[in-house]
């Protein structure tokens, strides 16, 4: 079997030059997030990846900027995975059936909140904004808030990323 003999399950990029250009990789610049997001006072989010945007169908990606002192109230993501990343500032993530675990993330820092775990976002410094590049397994809008008496009370400034606008990153 020659070498353009073998089966292929995707595609052959010689014949669909013209397809691969506008179909292809997307690089979307950093100034030209989408904010025509859902916003909530004191964070600003902008979408970079996503359907709309790219045709993504399996993630959501974009970044998050919190301001000093935020905090959530306990929620999960259902079925969902989140990876978030932390650019600048200082996280601290509570997690459990009563938000008993906590663990804190600083810029370089991964943090991987895997499905139906009950957790809190806080932003753990009073004075720094937390700058943070969320991504999610889908860009379906999974959200359950719950009924958990959080450690640190959260305030009016919830985190809710844009494909998720019943509460909480």
């Amino acid at each position: 079997m020659s070498g353009h003999d073998h089966p292929h399950p995707h595609p052959h990029p010689h014949g669909d030059a013209g397809r691969w250009k506008h179909d292809g990789v997307r690089v979307i610049p950093g100034d030209r997030l989408d904010p025509n997001t859902a916003q909530t006072p004191g964070m600003d989010r902008k979408a970079a990846i996503n359907f709309a945007r790219v045709g993504a169908q399996k993630l959501w990606a974009g970044t998050v900027t919190i301001h000093a002192d935020a905090k959530t109230g306990a929620h999960h993501h259902g079925h969902l995975e989140s990876v978030i990343y932390v650019v600048r500032g200082r996280a601290r993530m509570r997690w459990g059936e009563q938000l008993e675990f906590t663990a804190e993330a600083g810029p370089g820092d991964f943090i991987y909140v895997p499905p139906y775990v009950p957790h809190q976002e806080i932003n753990a410094s009073r004075t720094e904004a937390l700058e943070c590049v969320l991504c999610r397994s889908d860009g379906e809008a999974v959200a359950i808030n719950l009924d958990i008496e959080p450690v640190e009370k959260p305030e009016q400034v919830l985190w809710i990323d844009p494909t998720h606008p019943g509460g909480g990153v």
